[in-house]
């Protein structure tokens, strides 16, 4: 039986000792490694090149969705799963893990059984979101929503910078917005600097103006 390669980031060492223990017990799967923050779990992926990675989404430093985003930057998607365990169900969690390229979405309260079964799908290239996230995305799909306003505005900025402009011009400060996003403040300030370029302002003010004239910054109703 070929084993599944796993390696488990996360900051707590209680938590690491139930992974420990749960992937340790079953023939099928093997814990070649475990990381205490992102930026160990980013180095560890590319050295031991694991199936899945049981990634925490809130660790100190990088944090498990700017961790995820690196390492898939790094390489071919399909070569690691990545599997978000974490105690957040909110909806800019799940879908800041899903833009950063994670696989599958399982909350830490989840029992051993649907861990296992999270950590043999992400290995076999499906996605899987634990029930109560699923409900989520079924609601979040299901419920009617406005077309965003200017929308076709700004074609010159990547889809993160876009979202990060939306954030300025309704008033967030760039920690808040490295908050909202799991980014660290480094590259929020980095992706800001981007933005004030691409839009020939020089100051948040500037951009401000140029976003909330195209519509952008807009709270949805």
């Amino acid at each position: 039986m070929e084993q599944i390669r796993v390696l488990v980031a996360d900051d707590h060492p209680v938590f690491r000792y139930g992974m420990r223990a749960l992937l340790l017990a079953e023939p099928d799967t093997e814990l070649v490694g475990e990381a205490i923050d992102g930026e160990e779990a980013i180095q560890l992926a590319a050295s031991l090149r694991p199936d899945v990675i049981l990634m925490d989404l809130n660790m100190p430093g990088t944090n498990g969705i700017e961790a995820t985003r690196r390492i898939l930057e790094a390489g071919p998607q399909e070569e690691v799963g990545i599997l978000m365990l974490t105690m957040f169900e909110d909806d800019d969690s799940v879908f800041a893990a899903m833009r950063a390229g994670a696989r599958g979405y399982v909350l830490k309260g989840a029992d051993g059984a649907e861990t296992l079964r999270a950590v043999r799908a992400v290995a076999r290239g499906e996605a899987i979101f634990g029930p109560s996230i699923a409900r989520r995305l079924t609601q979040y799909f299901a419920a009617p929503r406005q077309e965003a306003a200017g929308t076709g505005a700004f074609p010159e900025l990547t889809e993160r910078e876009r979202d990060i402009l939306v954030l300025i011009a309704r008033g967030y400060t760039n920690t808040a917005i490295a908050d909202r996003l799991y980014l660290s403040p480094k590259t929020v300030r980095n992706y800001v600097s981007s933005i004030f370029a691409k839009l020939r302002v020089t100051d948040r003010a500037g951009a401000i103006v140029r976003a909330r004239e195209a519509g952008l910054g807009r709270e949805n109703p």
